[in-house]
């Protein structure tokens, strides 16, 4: 599906911001993938390549370990973009000299602009830009001519026109870059002569076809949890195949309040071909006393294997089952220096029996959390549904620190119920990337109704974030916080403290477990 588009080829060495890139990318409606550096690239001989972007990464060209690419590669036709790392590997590579610098620079700098050549068209001078490196550029190779400088680095950008290889010492991706977005826009458009039409409307075209064409008259089963991920792909699916998807909702009990009923009624307005199963029980049994987070989640991941195979029996004769994968769970599968050990047991429910043989569509697999958002818009899902924020699999077992009771679940779910209402109201919600409630393993002494109590504490989580790769704590006006804590003391029985998280991540993580 996606060779059918024009391609940009962004070659990973362990940047931070190589995401950021390829999101830069996807906003000019121009289809790009991450692979690692040493992504054995004849496989892409046949694809639309247009481009090659080479990231930034933590590494100095002069490691012995450092990431390479062999000399074979800068023989290509295909245009290159070197950012930070990139462009002193292509310097390397090509002949320039560099020079190892004992102090690393990071953080803002001011480049002027000397040639604005087509990469930096537009671009206004003197131009803040973002720095992270070590090494600088001694000499430019041969063919290579100086476009922007620093008071500290003469070589802050670079050109070969001839053979379309550029490069810049800085991060253009990074919103502390001014005009990044337009220096990427250039080299896209300008240098690599794309057409961005990579659209909403293209993709769900694409898709459509790519699911009918492969399903084919065979059934589908898909596993639905009422999150954005898993609704697009079954908007998609019924879309291409009908009443051939069979969508499997399982109530593991670690729901939000009245989300099971909520959820069904969603899915049967949307004409969903829909099974509900009440698993709560089962899975409330299975975790009874158990504390340690990553236990719960094997515990939740295997009872869930097992309720969902049993229903996929009772479907019958089913050949695929349908995932909601999204791009950053693939990226995040492999790491810059080829696949790594292991994906973080939340992100996923550890894969299915081997004895259920089916065959596996992913038809997210391409697509940010902020494009499947776009796509549900498009396919006209209940906003309601598109618009929800991301959700554990594991559900309020990674939000109950601790172990799991039925009188915990439910102190949580009236705390977090009240949390959500009041954002909704008030309209912070849709300003928001996640918000919940957590309820800690801590009690704390209070004094209600001239009484002292002791009692449970509620912390509150709030981010705003662009994919969840990072995040930065939401700024919610203080009344707000005050009315859902006053709410929540007052309204929730055996909670008389409430605290609010401004951590962000990095150092933290957006969920406590």
């Amino acid at each position: 599906m996606a060779r059918q588009h024009e391609l940009i080829l962004i070659l990973d060495f362990g940047s931070q911001y190589t995401q950021l890139i390829a999101r830069r990318v996807r906003e000019q409606n121009v289809y790009c993938e991450i692979v690692p550096y040493n992504t054995d690239l004849s496989k892409y001989a046949d694809a639309n390549l247009k481009g090659y972007i080479l990231s930034g990464g933590p590494s100095s060209v002069f490691d012995d370990d450092s990431p390479m690419l062999p000399d074979s590669f800068f023989e290509t036709k295909t245009p290159i973009l070197g950012i930070c790392y990139g462009l002193q590997l292509m310097a390397l590579k090509m002949g320039g000299k560099l020079v190892a610098s004992e102090n690393r620079e990071y953080g803002p700098a001011v480049i002027n602009i000397s040639d604005e050549d087509i990469l930096l068209k537009g671009v206004s001078s003197p131009n803040n830009v973002w720095m992270s490196h070590g090494d600088s550029l001694d000499a430019p190779p041969n063919g290579f001519r100086t476009l922007a400088s620093t008071a500290d680095i003469p070589f802050a950008a670079l050109a070969n026109d001839d053979r379309k290889f550029y490069g810049v010492q800085f991060h253009p991706e990074v919103n502390h870059t001014d005009n990044g977005a337009k220096i990427i826009k250039n080299f896209l458009f300008d240098i690599c002569h794309v057409s961005g039409d990579w659209t909403t409307e293209s993709f769900i075209e694409s898709t459509v076809q790519m699911l009918k064409e492969t399903i084919g008259d065979e059934k589908v089963i898909l596993g639905i949890s009422g999150g954005v991920d898993s609704t697009v792909t079954a908007g998609l699916l019924q879309k291409a195949v009908g009443d051939k998807m069979t969508a499997i909702f399982v109530n593991n009990g670690l729901l939000r309040k009245n989300e099971y009923e909520e959820v069904i009624d969603s899915y049967k307005s949307m004409g969903i071909n829909l099974k509900p199963v009440d698993a709560s029980e089962q899975f409330l049994t299975k975790l009874a006393g158990v504390v340690d987070p990553e236990k719960k989640r094997k515990i939740i991941g295997n009872t869930f294997i097992e309720v969902f195979e049993e229903a996929a029996k009772s479907v019958g004769d089913a050949t695929f089952l349908a995932q909601g994968t999204l791009y950053p769970d693939v990226i995040e599968s492999v790491s810059f220096k080829g696949p790594s050990a292991t994906i973080k047991s939340h992100h996923n429910v550890g894969g299915l029996p081997e004895e259920m043989n089916l065959k596996i569509v992913e038809p997210l697999r391409e697509l940010f959390k902020d494009e499947v958002r776009a796509l549900g818009k498009m396919l006209e899902i209940d906003p309601l549904l598109i618009g929800r924020h991301p959700f554990p699999g594991p559900g309020l077992a990674v939000r109950i620190l601790g172990d799991i009771t039925v009188d915990k679940l439910n102190v949580l779910r009236d705390a977090d119920a009240i949390y959500m209402s009041e954002l909704k109201s008030t309209g912070q919600y849709d300003k928001i990337w996640q918000a919940f409630a957590i309820l800690l393993p801590v009690q704390s002494v209070g004094v209600m109704g001239d009484e002292r109590t002791y009692e449970n504490t509620i912390a509150l989580r709030a981010v705003t974030s662009t994919d969840g790769m990072t995040a930065d704590w939401a700024r919610i006006p203080d009344d707000i916080l005050a009315r859902i804590s006053n709410r929540i003391i007052n309204e929730v029985k055996g909670v008389n403290r409430v605290c609010y998280d401004i951590s962000t991540k990095p150092p933290a993580t957006i969920e406590w477990e």
